[in-house]
């Protein structure tokens, strides 16, 4: 019955902010020779600011992925929080600009890190917000942990709490046992030696030469240990639909810090999807038909907020 009127509250000031004006603003940040352009919308000064860190692969700054990933879903979350009179930023991932492909040669984690970072100093001074919560996706959960000097508040959303060669050697052991042994070798080749001689046609994908100093800089941050150093307030959020990254993992990671606060949303997907059917959450990644979860924004507002 709470949880009904909580609802009804939350649509009601959706409906009666939504008549404010959002203000639009395209800015681009430099980290070195890398731009990261971005759009920052607000509705009132003094509010808080939400920074959006993405998750892995060429994400732009509206949650999609070149011509394939279609979902939207980061425009939707922006949307949602704007007309709650919370200020949003999120930018196109260093490897979705094509201006920054000649300096892509040799990116490791780090340069992700430092990315982060420097969207972080752009604002922290901005006297137009009150303050500043960082939201880490997926690896940026983990990227967003290690920004996370200068902010305010953090919430992970579908956050990895293992290492990343321990991630890749689960999911290619489901799909195969045999090929998930050739997945450890490679990764302690790799990490003890720096290189993988001889790759498995089949991994390629992951191993492939110019990855390498990625993923061996990757694999050194334990999410689980590095959550531990947080002393902000810490909000975990995973969705019980979520396919990438299980419940279990949040309950990982809010165990490493028992300071932090975990929500599991229910029938939310990886793209923040509120499904109906489990038929369609892997067709809620290829376009942007689906809604975003009601009870994800009134999870962050309520953390935001409290």
């Amino acid at each position: 019955m709470i949880r009904f009127i909580f609802y009804i509250t939350f649509y009601l000031i959706t409906i009666v902010f939504s008549f404010a004006q959002v203000k639009s603003e395209n800015i681009i940040i430099k980290n070195d020779s890398i731009e990261l352009p971005g759009t920052l919308t607000y509705t009132l000064k003094k509010t808080p600011l939400i920074i959006w860190v993405h998750g892995s692969g060429n994400v732009d700054r509206n949650g999609n992925q070149g011509k394939i990933i279609k979902a939207n879903y980061i425009q939707k979350f922006r949307k949602a929080i704007n007309v709650n009179d919370i200020a949003f930023f999120s930018y196109d991932k260093r490897t979705a600009t094509p201006k920054n492909y000649k300096f892509l040669k040799k990116v490791v984690f780090e340069d992700l890190v430092t990315d982060a970072k420097k969207v972080i100093d752009h604002f922290k001074n901005d006297h137009r917000f009150s303050e500043i919560i960082l939201i880490g996706h997926s690896q940026g959960s983990l990227i967003g942990m290690l920004a996370s000097k200068n902010i305010d508040k953090y919430i992970s959303i579908a956050g990895s709490a293992h290492t990343i060669d321990k991630t890749i050697i689960k999911q290619v052991n489901k799909q195969n046992k045999q090929l998930g042994k050739i997945t450890k070798n490679h990764f302690e080749e790799l990490l003890n030696t720096g290189d993988i001689k001889q790759v498995n046609p089949l991994l390629i994908s992951i191993f492939a030469k110019q990855n390498l100093p990625f993923i061996s800089s990757w694999t050194t941050y334990n999410p689980v240990e590095e959550i531990k150093k947080l002393t902000i307030p810490t909000l975990i959020i995973n969705g019980n639909k979520d396919l990438q990254v299980q419940v279990e993992e949040a309950e990982l990671l809010h165990k490493a810090n028992s300071k932090t606060t975990i929500d599991i949303i229910d029938k939310m997907n990886h793209v923040l999807i509120e499904l109906e059917k489990d038929s369609d959450n892997l067709k809620s990644y290829y376009t942007s038909e689906y809604m975003i979860s009601d009870e994800l924004i009134v999870s962050i507002l309520n953390f935001i907020k409290k």
